[in-house]
């Protein structure tokens, strides 16, 4: 696993400039920086509908410096939503309010980026800071609806019973993510994430724990990857070809049914289709855990991104536990990774990057900032007797 070092050749009065925040162009579109704020859901939307919350809680990364900042993830149908919580691109209607909130991070220098998911067998499920018994707020109405999987076997104890999906209903899917995509890019998002990690429906049919179909969509690795492939390829088509498409996976599931071999052979076909950056993430096949089964430290996940670059010749993302600057940088310096995805942190820390410039002494005017900040910042500096 990885161990940050404990120091790398770079701070002030270096030559150069750490690769965090080297630009990285990506098809037409190009990142300021290699720091991307994760899709972390929130659980506060109504109707999938992006709200003043959202405008918020996203648009301060934006101007904390990240280069690339994620909503969390958005449903293709509102069955595919995790809680009734979450966000959607599943109707056209929903564009209008994510056009508002891609122009402000846009307008603050950062690329927009949108996820969109189906939760397949983990949907319908309570917010998780809800009360046992509850759906969701009080007095809301939220019901349970039908959830859905390649095969009929629950999450885990306690979970709704999925529906076992038919062919016509796999193809109409695959279309729901294809229209999912033109909706992003008609609310203006720079960048596509597919969601195929963490144990919702993509991920579902990946792993032969959840997925115990005889047809053409189960059996081997091929039969199991073949819906997910499909949605790749339909959203490809559908999303602009100037456009980066990035796709997260787990690269184990936790529980011993899908590997690291796998992700590499996926990610190799998926790199085939012109999927062009590989979300290294892992875990959650059962139950409500993303990296179960997968020892926690910091950085714990970024061998999976490391072997999945290596193996696959893709571009890859790195996540889980990536906390401060000079870690993130050894992570892109030993050639892990080429974007590194910060989730809790940012939330502890939304000005995570421009710390992470200032421990890495490549921001000593703090030019990085917003001038709105900066001038304020740099002249407490003089006040403090620090310049």
């Amino acid at each position: 696993m990885f161990a940050a070092p404990k120091s790398i050749p770079l701070g002030v009065g270096s030559l150069q400039k750490p690769l965090l925040f080297t630009p990285l162009k990506l098809r037409d579109v190009v990142a300021r920086n290699r720091c991307v704020v994760s899709p972390m859901v929130q659980f506060r939307a109504t109707d999938g509908e992006v709200n003043d919350f959202h405008l918020v809680h996203l648009g301060k990364f934006a101007l904390g410096g990240f280069g690339i900042v994620f909503t969390e993830n958005c449903a293709v149908e509102p069955r595919g939503r995790v809680t009734q919580g979450d966000l959607g691109l599943w109707d056209d209607g929903q564009i209008a309010s994510h056009k508002r909130l891609v122009a402000f991070l846009k307008g603050e220098g950062a690329l927009a980026a949108t996820q969109i998911t189906h939760s397949g067998r983990k949907g319908s499920t309570p917010r998780v800071f809800d009360k046992p018994g509850e759906l969701g707020p009080a007095g809301a109405g939220w019901q349970k609806w039908e959830v859905v999987g390649p095969s009929d076997q629950a999450a885990a104890e306690g979970w709704l019973k999925p529906r076992q999906l038919n062919a016509v209903e796999i193809a109409d899917l695959v279309e729901k993510f294809a229209a999912a995509a033109r909706r992003a890019d008609a609310a203006g998002y720079d960048v596509l994430e597919i969601h195929a990690a963490h144990g919702y429906l993509l991920a579902q049919f990946l792993s032969p724990i959840s997925n115990t179909r005889n047809d053409q969509y189960g059996g081997d690795r091929a039969g199991r990857m073949h819906f997910p492939l499909d949605v790749a390829r339909a959203v490809r088509a559908a999303w602009p070809e100037n456009k980066p498409l990035f796709l997260r996976v787990s690269a184990v599931d936790g529980g011993g049914g899908w590997d690291i071999d796998d992700t590499i052979a996926f990610a190799s076909e998926l790199k085939a289709i012109g999927v062009d950056v590989i979300d290294c993430s892992s875990g959650g096949i059962a139950g409500a855990a993303t990296a179960a089964g997968v020892k926690r430290s910091l950085g714990f996940q970024v061998t999976f991104a490391a072997a999945v670059k290596k193996e696959s010749s893709i571009k890859t993302m790195a996540v889980g536990l990536i906390l401060e600057g000079p870690q993130a940088e050894a992570i892109l310096q030993a050639g892990d990774a080429d974007l590194i995805a910060i989730g809790r942190q940012a939330l502890y820390e939304p000005f995570w990057p421009l710390h992470a410039a200032q421990a890495l002494g490549c921001d000593p005017d703090w030019d990085m900032w917003t001038p709105e900040y900066g001038w304020w910042l740099e002249k407490r500096e003089h006040t403090l007797g620090r310049k």
